[in-house]
């Protein structure tokens, strides 16, 4: 039997609030793709920064199931008619999280320091002018400002923070946000990272990458006694982004 996502019937809408569409279904797919290692990585506590109609945070409660019966899930939005209909889609599928409306995570960045295990984030992405960064309303789901990274940006340090040590990031990003760079900024802080799902609509190319801590990476960083990334894996993940082939990949 295939593993249970949210189904969209049971979504919950509102007209200021972002529907699930090809960002929220890629995001979804690259945790069903990963779901044997989410499983063996027993989270304790999730986190989804942006739940909008709550379709990720649901799909990924019921993905982990009965077999992370111990896990803890926390979901934030900015739009509070977002919280809500994250909290009636949680409850028509009979799971639940800690909800919160604040910025990003603010609020929580003390309380979950270092303790968050497993991280989703579909962040505004798409490139607008600055000015249409983080007004109310609708827009806030998708505004992401020059080159759709003012409030990626911003999250990234966020992450960092809040991630464990055996933290996981899973992210959305557009082609357009560079995210060959992001990766490189991620790997001078110490982060592996992997494409695990390029797909291509009429309209973008999306990527969910992966981020984990990489012992590996921090160690040849201290070596080097720079904070340079090291050159090791960054051909083939130059090559990975490059190419946007449009599979899916499994690390």
């Amino acid at each position: 039997m295939p593993p249970r996502i949210a189904q969209i019937r049971l979504v919950s809408s509102h007209p200021q609030v972002y529907a699930p569409c090809d960002d929220s279904f890629a995001l979804v797919d690259a945790l069903l793709a990963d779901r044997t290692k989410l499983l063996d990585h027993h989270p304790s506590i999730c986190m989804e920064i942006g739940s909008g109609s709550g379709y990720v945070i649901t799909s990924l409660a019921l993905i982990l199931g009965s077999e992370s019966k111990n896990a803890h899930y926390f979901a934030t939005d900015l739009n509070p008619h977002a919280t809500e209909v994250t909290r009636e889609t949680l409850e028509a599928h009979g799971v639940h999280a800690e909800l919160l409306t604040t910025n990003i995570a603010s609020g929580l960045e003390k309380r979950l320091s270092g303790m968050v295990d497993l991280m989703v984030i579909n962040p505004p992405y798409v490139p607008t002018p600055e000015d249409e960064v983080g007004i109310s309303g609708l827009s806030s789901a998708w505004a992401g400002g020059e080159n759709g990274r003012s409030v990626i940006d911003k999250i990234l340090p966020v992450a960092d923070n809040l991630l464990s040590e055996k933290g996981w990031l899973y992210m959305l990003f557009l082609a357009d946000n560079d995210p060959l760079q992001i990766c490189l900024q991620m790997r001078e802080k110490g982060y592996g990272a992997k494409i695990i799902v390029q797909r291509s609509t009429e309209e973008e190319t999306l990527l969910v990458i992966k981020f984990w801590r990489d012992l590996d990476i921090q160690t040849e960083g201290t070596e080097a006694g720079s904070k340079t990334p090291p050159q090791r894996g960054l051909d083939f993940l130059r090559s990975q982004i490059s190419r946007l082939s449009f599979r899916e990949t499994r690390q």
